[in-house]
This record gives structure tokens, C-alpha cells and sequence, in this order.
């Protein structure tokens, strides 16, 4: 099953990994069929190399498919404005200077990035203080970081993998140029190096795959890490000013509760910025009654 976000991608990739292997191939093909009895072309002799063969060349062509669309995904997603976007920061910013902390929680929920998913696992433990704030930042922070890297990780898998498809065609195909030199000896070595260049393209198409897939993944593997540093500094600049000390209990996220009151000389401090709701009761009240209508308790407003 294709990832829904990978099959955005895959009809550009077959289209640039179909060219980049027509041309890789187009030389050796013609340089094989000059030499090959009869001047049969490469695809000739894959459908005559049997079932084999044919499934050795389609995990190459596949493999290569796969090689362009994880470069493409790379490209399009490993960006600073991807993993931490501009607008969203600007958002995010106004909003935890206002001590609107419930809306920048949901503000996180409707965006999906690394930085939308850290900030809001931060915010969901905002009452239980600054260090468990911070470990959660830093838990679902590695977590993101795992989920960019593993999907680079699959470049380096198709360099190892590539050349060992190419290698095996390249045996078998070897032994059907053993069998033509066991047939005929070396009265006609026309068809044996014609036999042999045909097989060597295995190989050659192999390595074709593997050197850009092994390029990429150091390539992206750095890009990755300075984007991530990047954008964990924006997560930790926007939670430095939040004053914990004065959000104890407080709880953000789907169960929004602005916790429990503190009591100081009978009275009853509850944040104008984040509820209307009174804290003994939970009934509705307008910021700055005093007292609250429904059950009558003391409350002391702060602005």
C-alpha cells in the first residue's frame, strides 16, 4: 500500500526515472545490438531471458521509481518553511503573547508539521510546569525527527539493494553466455561479447541507481538536521515567556479546563485571558463580575 503522500509524487517519478533509464540504456542498447546476431535489442533479449530475467528488470525499473519519488518527497518536504512555516510562527507568536493557550493549542491541531505537532504536545502539559513542558517537547520532537529520517533512510536502503539486483542479473545472464560459448566455442565471438555487454547493462543499471540514491541520502540527511534545529529554536523561543508558576493546573487541548483556583485570603484568582468560566461552579461568567452569579463565590480577576 503507497503512503497517500508518496502517491502525489510517483507519476513525476516514473516519468523522470523512465527518461533518466531510456538514456542510460539507449547507448549500451544500440553498441549490443550492432554486436547481437541478427541485431536483436536489449528488450529482445530480456523477453528471451525468460521469466527471471523479466522480474530481475522490473525490480530495476521499480527500484529506480521508487529511488526519484522518496529525491522528489525529499526535495518538496525537507525545507525551513515546510517543517516550520512563517505565517504559522507569526500566528502561534501573537497568540502565546496573548495568553491565549487553548487557541494556540488548536492553531497546532489544525496545522500537521514539526512544528505544529511539537508545540501542541508542549501545550497539552502546560499546567504540570516548565520541565514537563519541556519533556514533552523534546519526546515527541525526537519522534518527528525519527519520522523525517526514516523516510530518507529508504535512499540508502535502494543504494545497497540496487547493485545486488543488477549483480544477480548479471550472473544469470552470464551463464547464458557460457552456454552460447559451450555451444559454438569461440568461432563466433561476435554474439559471446555481444552476450556479455547485454548482460554487464544489469550491473552498470544497478550502480546507475545506487550512486544518486547514496548521494541523496547524505545530501538530505544534512538538510534534515538543520531543519530540525531550526525549527525546534522556534519552538523553544515561543515557549520561553509562558509563566508556568501561573498555570498551574490549568489544562490545554481537547479537555480544556482552566484548572483549579488559588486561593489567597478567601478570594478566588482566575486568568481573564484564559476562561469565563468560574472555577468553583463552572458556570458562565463575564470577566470581571464579581461575584459569580451562580454560586456566588468571590473571585479575584486578573487581567
Amino acid at each position: 500500500m503507497i503512503h497517500p503522500r508518496l502517491r502525489r509524487y510517483l507519476p513525476l517519478a516514473l516519468c523522470v526515472a523512465t527518461l533518466v533509464l531510456s538514456r542510460a540504456t539507449g547507448l549500451a542498447e544500440d553498441d549490443a545490438a550492432a554486436a547481437a546476431p541478427g541485431g536483436e535489442s536489449i528488450l529482445d533479449t530480456i523477453k528471451a531471458g525468460g521469466p527471471l530475467i523479466m522480474l530481475i528488470w522490473c525490480a530495476i525499473i521499480g527500484t529506480s521509481i521508487t529511488m526519484v519519488t522518496f529525491i522528489i518527497q525529499n526535495v518538496m518536504q525537507l525545507r525551513k518553511a515546510k517543517l516550520a512555516p512563517p505565517p504559522l510562527i507569526a500566528a502561534l507568536q501573537q497568540t502565546i503573547l496573548n495568553g491565549n493557550y487553548q487557541e494556540a493549542w488548536e492553531t497546532c491541531n489544525a496545522n500537521k508539521n514539526y512544528l505544529a505537532n511539537v508545540l501542541k504536545a508542549g501545550l497539552t502539559r502546560i499546567g504540570r510546569g516548565k520541565e514537563a513542558v519541556e519533556d514533552a517537547v523534546a519526546e515527541h520532537g525526537l519522534r518527528e525527527a525519527t519520522l523525517l529520517r526514516t523516510r530518507n533512510s529508504y535512499l540508502s536502503v535502494i543504494g545497497v539493494v540496487s547493485p545486488m539486483i543488477g549483480l544477480l542479473g548479471t550472473v544469470i545472464g552470464m551463464m547464458g553466455a557460457f552456454r552460447v560459448l559451450a555451444g559454438s566455442g569461440i568461432s563466433d565471438p561476435r554474439a559471446l561479447s555481444g552476450k556479455i555487454g547485454e548482460v554487464l547493462l544489469a550491473t552498470a543499471s544497478g550502480l546507475f541507481i545506487a550512486i544518486p540514491a547514496f548521494v541523496s541520502y547524505y545530501v538530505f540527511r544534512n538538510v534534515s538536521q538543520m531543519c530540525i534545529v531550526h525549527a525546534d529554536d522556534v519552538v523553544n523561543s515561543l515557549l520561553i515567556d509562558i509563566p508556568f508558576d501561573e498555570l498551574a493546573g490549568v489544562q490545554v487541548g481537547e479537555n480544556f479546563n482552566a484548572g483549579a483556583a488559588i486561593s489567597v485570603g478567601g478570594a478566588r484568582k482566575v486568568s481573564m485571558a484564559l476562561t469565563t468560566a468560574c472555577p468553583i461552579c463552572n458556570g458562565a461568567v463575564t470577566p470581571g463580575v464579581n461575584p459569580c452569579p451562580h454560586c456566588g463565590s468571590t473571585l479575584d480577576w486578573q487581567s
